[in-house]
């Protein structure tokens, strides 16, 4: 099959049935029932959404309109108005996606027909044979190399427990630039290699860029243009990656089944933690975003998402149409892109193959930023590859909906400063003396409708849990579920404000050259200094301090009560950062069992390994396994080669 021309075809669909019908790639063989997908047809699917969608933003800009127009609309005004329009798409759409995956989980329809019929489950479901053979990629840059290690150690035990581990094989592809740590990583991969103890022809590869040339993606096609050939599928895992031997196989045999899809991914959900923020951060996303992307899977359907990492990609068809341009221009907005996985996930669709997202859990799972100032790192890392984005908005050949994706991209970094802006110019009508006490009623009641939907996705995974069997038990019970619960939403105003500053300033210097690097990350070091924080923090300090007493100076109380949600958060940053970053926090949280996820009351095997107790300190003592303090074991490792 010629790997630059060949496109799949849309095979026939059953007539009458009001289903859609699968289609193949050509040169595989069509299987002797048609695949079918119950329920509406993906185009009303889309339809709905977007006039639920329309029809929300119409409604809430229409209520901003009349709460400015009595008497004209000035140029301040103009300027709330189209700050809020851009700032509303991202919150509208999780808040729909949150109400359609909710009922979809407990509604009268099934998700499993009409989302994923293709993914096996239950016991039954499980393969007892694979004929195909995929590569597991992980990717390593300037990073404590033992962790990563570790995980690739429990997730080889856990494929062998299948008994189909013969199928896999594992590359550890560097891009370290660090001399010290590509030491370490080729002694620690030795190591692993001993521990796995694969055969000769399974044997895991170690293989290190001396020039990391077009970053992760550019990783990828040069692994793929060498060892490609040999494998159907490939499977990129982050270095706080993890996935069990059953979640793989079964998207193995998934992707076996259903030739037409070139990518599935699989939900991702964070590990147990001892970070008291990044257990916060986890808690908060992890029912929030079961219930969204339940939703938002319905209606992307064969055009979803890709992350990046932990989902399964067909070999032949990303090598034949996800490379991606060399931008021109300078960085950050030209060369190579370094946001890949989207633009890749919309090259794979305009190719003929359909890109699925599987919105169930299966013990996928990731590492969290352990403070604030590592996750705001990320954030930025995100918001310039995406950035980058504005050039492939009339990209030729890609499907409506991938167009909306990119800007949708872009929009979800566009929305922080549109509020910012917004904000700033309602804080200036209110100190030149333009201020009405008659904006308020109105006011405060828009802003509890916009807060609502922002929190919707939360709101929506903590309903699930209350009204899944055994659900809030999982959590650690009602008391504990509650409180965390409660916590978290608060957490989550404070941190909004302070991120919306944060990617606003970063945006203005973008074209002026600020750019972040690709480079190690932090993952498990707790502790941020006040001059750290302050640092990190003080701009935002200096804003809440000058926007609030600028507010009561200028128009009194009422004004400032106005803005208070966003005031707060920002005057706030400083100490929030330093105690969300704290040891102690972090103990506290997991000796009360605050922000508890299922994992921690009943541990995974595939995890068993890698949690250290100090993440379940609330668990009896006597039930924690042994845990290798693989960080301790791979700094010395660094250190003796520095």
């Amino acid at each position: 099959m010629d790997l630059h021309t060949s496109r799949p075809k849309t095979a026939e669909t059953v007539p009458g049935d009001g289903l859609e019908s699968g289609h193949k790639p050509r040169g595989e063989t069509t299987p002797e029932i048609t695949f079918r997908y119950a329920g509406l047809r993906i185009g009303t699917r889309r339809m709905i959404v977007l006039v639920l969608n329309l029809a929300t933003i119409a409604a809430l800009g229409y209520g901003l309109f009349r709460l400015l127009s009595p008497g004209g609309i000035d140029l301040i005004e103009a300027v709330m108005l189209l700050g809020f329009l851009l700032a509303m798409p991202w919150t509208v759409l999780g808040f729909w996606n949150a109400i359609i995956g909710l009922m979809l989980q407990h509604g009268p329809g099934n998700p499993a027909r009409s989302i994923y019929p293709f993914y096996p489950q239950g016991e039954r479901g499980r393969p007892n044979s694979l004929s195909s053979r995929t590569a597991l990629t992980l990717f390593l840059r300037n990073e404590d190399p033992l962790p990563a290690l570790a995980r690739l150690e429990a997730m080889s035990d856990s494929l062998k427990a299948t008994g189909l581990a013969q199928h896999f094989r594992f590359f550890v592809l560097s891009d370290t630039s660090d001399e010290a740590i590509a030491k370490a990583e080729a002694m620690g991969f030795e190591c692993f290699v001993g521990a796995v103890a694969f055969p000769a022809e399974n044997r895991p590869v170690y293989r290190r860029r001396e020039v990391n040339t077009g970053y992760k993606a550019g990783n990828i096609h040069d692994f793929l243009d060498e060892y490609g050939e040999d494998y159907d599928f490939f499977l990129p895992l982050d270095s706080d990656s993890v996935m069990s031997g059953d979640a793989i196989i079964r998207l193995v045999a998934a992707m076996e089944a259903r030739p037409e899809i070139g990518i599935l991914q699989s939900l991702v959900v964070g590990m147990p933690a001892t970070s008291g923020f990044a257990r916060m951060f986890q808690f908060g996303m992890r029912h929030g975003m079961r219930a969204f992307t339940m939703g938002a899977a319905w209606w992307n359907a064969d055009c979803g998402p890709y992350w990046g990492h932990n989902a399964l990609i067909r070999t032949t068809a990303f090598r034949a149409h996800c490379h991606l341009p060399v931008l021109p221009g300078a960085p950050p907005l030209g060369g190579h892109v370094l946001s890949h996985d989207q633009l890749e996930a919309a090259y794979m669709r305009r190719g003929g193959y359909e890109v699925r997202v599987l919105p169930v859990e299966t013990q996928s799972f990731e590492a969290n930023p352990p403070t604030f100032p590592d996750f705001a790192k990320r954030d930025l890392r995100w918001c310039q590859g995406n950035m980058q984005y504005w050039r492939f908005l009339f990209e030729p050949g890609l499907k409506t909906l991938s167009r909306f994706q990119v800007l949708q991209a872009i929009l979800m970094y566009v929305a922080p400063p549109a509020w910012i802006v917004a904000t700033f110019a309602a804080a200036w009508k209110a100190i030149s003396g333009e201020f009405d006490p008659a904006y308020l009623q109105l006011g405060l009641s828009l802003f509890a409708v916009i807060f609502f939907m922002s929190v919707a996705p939360k709101l929506a995974g903590m309903l699930d849990v209350c009204l899944t069997k055994g659900a809030v038990r999982r959590y650690g019970g009602p008391l504990r579920f509650g409180l965390s619960a409660i916590i978290e939403i608060l957490a989550s105003m404070l941190m909004a404000p302070i991120i919306a500053v944060y990617v606003s300033v970063f945006l203005l210097g973008l074209p002026f050259g600020r750019c972040v690097t690709w480079s190690g990350q932090n993952r498990d070091r707790l502790g941020v200094s006040f001059l750290s924080a302050l640092k990190t923090m003080g701009l935002q300090t200096v804003i809440g301090f000058m926007l609030a007493t600028a507010l009561l100076a200028g128009a009194g109380v009422t004004a400032l009560l106005w803005t208070l949600p966003m005031v707060v958060g920002l005057c706030l940053a400083i100490p929030f950062t330093m105690l969300t970053a704290s040891k102690s926090f972090g103990r506290w949280t997991t000796r009360f069992g605050l922000f508890a996820v299922p994992e921690e009351v009943r541990m995974p095997r595939i995890l068993s390994p890698l949690v250290p107790h100090a993440a379940r300190r609330w668990r009896r003592r006597a039930t924690a396994p042994f845990h290798r303090d693989t960080t301790v074991q791979s700094q010395a490792l660094v250190d003796s080669h520095t």
